[in-house]
């Protein structure tokens, strides 16, 4: 299957420009053979929210016209969408969700459960695990950008059978060491790795009041490696990958090392441990002048 991530720059609260923009993008991936195409987090409103009350202005509901426009791409086209919206669940709740739409007329949502920083101000986080949905072409996962960040949640996707994982993201730019790739990406190969799962993740460019973002959009194959992106790089992008699904099936990583089937559950009680203990430490610094380790404005 050839699958693309869009690469582009959503802007907060004004959804016709973004419809024009994830729409056109649609049809780029399509007009270059893609079969499927990953859009970024909050496409529909973009993500830098002043409060709720602005998201609340901006919301739609899963049949409302962006999402609708987006199909009619998706059947037009054959081409399965992945996207992220601003969804209205009630008069004064949002989610920060994703719909994977299949050209067939399937449209399934998830909702972020793990809300990075402000997000907790503004939307509700979802409750139910990431989907693995089997479509035409092979089974697809979603999560949204954070979410790829908690390694017990990338496994469960892949515990359930999932062979890729799309994931939406607004990465935000933060020092890091020179010459090193942003550590979301790392965390992303590492994911693909342990799981054997192709995992694609599209991030966004185009500063927005105030935060400019990574521009890390990336497609990994099933051993961890970098098929396409893989580096920051803050401008439109749309890339482009042929996956063998398939490959994901097999879990073997040597004669006698699987990867799901060497896990020791009944050892693992304390990954479900409620508790946590932390303790605040000085920040190290790798360079005074060139890379102090700081907390996420956004994600």
């Amino acid at each position: 299957m050839c699958i693309a991530c869009a690469q582009v720059s959503p802007k907060v609260a004004d959804v016709i420009h973004n419809r024009e923009v994830s729409n056109a993008a649609i049809i780029e991936a399509a007009r270059e053979g893609a079969e499927l195409v990953v859009l970024p987090e909050l496409m529909q409103s973009g993500y830098v929210f002043e409060d709720r009350d602005e998201a609340l202005s901006v919301a739609e509901g899963l049949y409302d016209a962006t999402v609708k426009g987006w199909f009619a791409l998706a059947r037009q086209h054959q081409i399965m969408v992945v996207a992220g919206l601003c969804e209205r669940l009630s008069a004064t709740k949002v989610a920060n969700s994703v719909v994977l739409i299949e050209p067939q007329g399937w449209i399934t949502c998830y909702r972020k459960v793990h809300l990075w920083d402000r997000e907790k101000l503004i939307f509700t986080p979802g409750e139910q695990p990431p989907p693995v949905v089997r479509t035409a072409k092979g089974r697809i996962a979603l999560m949204i950008c954070y979410d790829l960040e908690l390694p017990e949640w990338v496994r469960l996707a892949a515990l359930g059978g999932a062979q890729l994982l799309c994931a939406p993201a607004n990465w935000p730019e933060f020092p890091r060491p020179p010459e090193e790739r942003p550590a979301e990406i790392v965390r992303v190969q590492a994911g693909a790795a342990v799981n054997r799962m192709f995992i694609a993740v599209c991030d966004r460019h185009g500063s927005e009041r105030g935060v400019d973002w990574v521009g890390g959009s990336t497609i990994v194959d099933a051993d961890g490696f970098p098929l396409a992106g893989a580096s920051s790089l803050p401008e439109a992008q749309l890339l482009l990958a042929d996956l063998d699904l398939s490959d994901a099936d097999y879990k073997w990583i040597s004669d006698h090392n699987h990867v799901h089937e060497d896990r020791q559950p009944q050892l693992y009680g304390g990954v479900c441990n409620t508790s946590t203990q932390s303790a605040r430490r000085p920040s190290a610094r790798y360079s005074k002048t060139e890379y102090s380790p700081r907390p996420h404005p956004l994600r």
